[in-house]
């Protein structure tokens, strides 16, 4: 009985924890966008955020514009990969993503932030201005070599 019970207080100890990581929290949000539509992701991203609800107007816009990145404006949907990760301090990282489409990549960026034990979303925004950032890049690295 004590196995038992030390399993269940184990199993529940773990997915506390996998739920207040960071990468986690981003891998569901992933899964859910591609499964699901992105008003399910955004929904569980921002769920553990309470102060979400004095943003109630920009989230709704947020998750119009992320549906219209739909196989119709920039065709099929091939998966992420992880451009950034970077922490300001032990309690607040930015993570940001290439999101790989037929038509174009579009970076998605989260930032995370623990104001005591547990991480939540503190921000997530999407882009597709990769192009001119990187052209920008490799101007400033031939700058550099001049």
């Amino acid at each position: 009985m004590k196995q038992v019970l030390f399993i269940i207080v184990l199993f529940i100890s773990l997915s506390v924890s996998a739920q207040s990581d960071p990468t986690e929290v981003v891998e569901q949000f992933f899964t859910e966008f591609k499964e699901k539509g992105a008003t399910v992701a955004i929904d569980n991203l921002y769920k553990p955020n309470k102060w979400i609800s004095k943003s109630a107007d920009g989230i709704i816009q947020l998750k119009s514009q992320l549906e219209g990145l739909n196989e119709d404006f920039v065709g099929k949907y091939y998966g992420k990969e992880l451009i950034l990760e970077k922490k300001l301090a032990d309690s607040f990282i930015l993570m940001s993503y290439l999101v790989k489409y037929d038509r174009q990549p579009i970076r998605f960026t989260f930032q995370f932030y623990k104001p005591k034990d547990i991480w939540m979303i503190h921000s997530f925004k999407f882009d597709g201005n990769l192009d001119s950032e990187i052209e920008e890049a490799a101007r400033l690295y031939n700058f550099r070599l001049n």
